[in-house]
């Protein structure tokens, strides 16, 4: 039987292995007293998820790297993604609802703890940017479906066909048999989850997804949900989510992340933590993934997942590298 203690006790050691890409240095000890070194992370820093998120990075990069702010680079650094046709997880050419719709959801959060969403959202490019939107012009934190399209046509955001050839091709297959059964680390690929720290020290966040493909029209995972899919407070750090949205939701990881690095654990202890609560309380965790990425107010990192192959990419002054998160299973 897995226990979380147990777990929490033999993964210490590496925890304190996770990637720092900074210059500064400090001491700690391991599991069994013995004291080892930890670069941390000189300012600013981003963190998000996946591979393709390397080059997400990039471009969150090129606003911090001038000074800007951290809610203007995790916006920008997503958009890339989402106007990626080619990615059929997130923005255009994401794979659509079993009705042939292609429904996004986003959120996003700034260093002063405001937030905006969007859920089910059709024909919108960028959802990141309709979810910004609903935090700065409107009294509301979530906007939905119609109403959701309705105000981001009355911003002035264009409506497109989000569908790809590509992604109706493979909706078609789909359709032959009808049936929905999640491969990992394949079709959970879904989702983009930044958070960046700004010279100045403040935090932000960003995710961004086209949902489970073929699911049913409404259907809503964790991405958009403030405390499940992204979770940020500026006077502590940040987390983000990917994987099966219906897990993420009924354990609010990301707030979960957040609050256990308040209480003194580092990003990479309080990501395993979460991850390990979800597998104690899931008996059937060996046929789902999910993946947590946290950064705290030093700028210091850490990732973890259920699963074997979840990954994540991490810029700093010094490199933009792309890194195997460890798992439980």
């Amino acid at each position: 039987m897995f226990s979380r203690r147990k777990f929490i006790g033999q993964s210490a050691l590496g925890s304190a292995a996770a990637f720092l890409g900074g210059v500064s240095l400090n001491s700690c000890n391991d599991a069994n007293g013995r004291e080892i070194t930890k670069e941390i992370n000189t300012l600013p820093v981003v963190i998000s998820t996946w591979d393709f998120g390397a080059k997400a990075n990039e471009v969150a990069w090129g606003v911090l790297g001038s000074g800007g702010n951290a809610l203007d680079a995790v916006e920008e650094g997503v958009k890339l993604i989402e106007a990626d046709e080619e990615n059929q997880s997130v923005g255009i050419g994401g794979l659509p609802d079993r009705d042939g719709r292609v429904a996004l959801d986003a959120c996003i959060m700034d260093s002063e703890g405001n937030a905006g969403s969007v859920c089910a959202l059709e024909h919108i490019l960028h959802p990141i940017s309709v979810a910004r939107a609903v935090m700065e012009k409107t009294p509301h934190v979530m906007l939905v479906g119609e109403g959701a399209l309705e105000f981001a046509v009355a911003q002035g955001f264009q409506k497109q066909n989000l569908l790809t050839e590509k992604a109706k091709v493979k909706w078609e297959e789909w359709k032959v048999e009808a049936k929905y059964q999640p491969i990992i680390n394949v079709e959970l690929h879904d989702t983009i989850g930044m958070l960046a720290v700004d010279q100045q020290g403040n935090i932000s966040g960003a995710c961004t997804t086209s949902g489970l493909a073929f699911k049913m029209r409404g259907r809503v995972g964790d991405s958009p949900i403030i405390g499940a899919g992204l979770y940020v407070d500026n006077e502590v750090g940040g987390a983000a989510a990917t994987g099966l949205g219906e897990i993420v939701l009924k354990s609010l990881g990301s707030f979960l992340i957040v609050e256990l690095m308040r209480m003194g654990q580092s990003p990479q202890e309080a990501c395993e933590e979460a991850v390990s609560r979800i597998v104690e309380k899931n008996k059937n965790y060996k046929d789902f993934q999910v993946g947590f990425i946290a950064v705290n107010k030093s700028g210091e990192t850490g990732a973890f997942s259920v699963q074997k192959g979840f990954n994540y990419a991490v810029k700093t002054t010094k490199q933009n590298v792309v890194l195997d998160a460890n798992s439980i299973v």
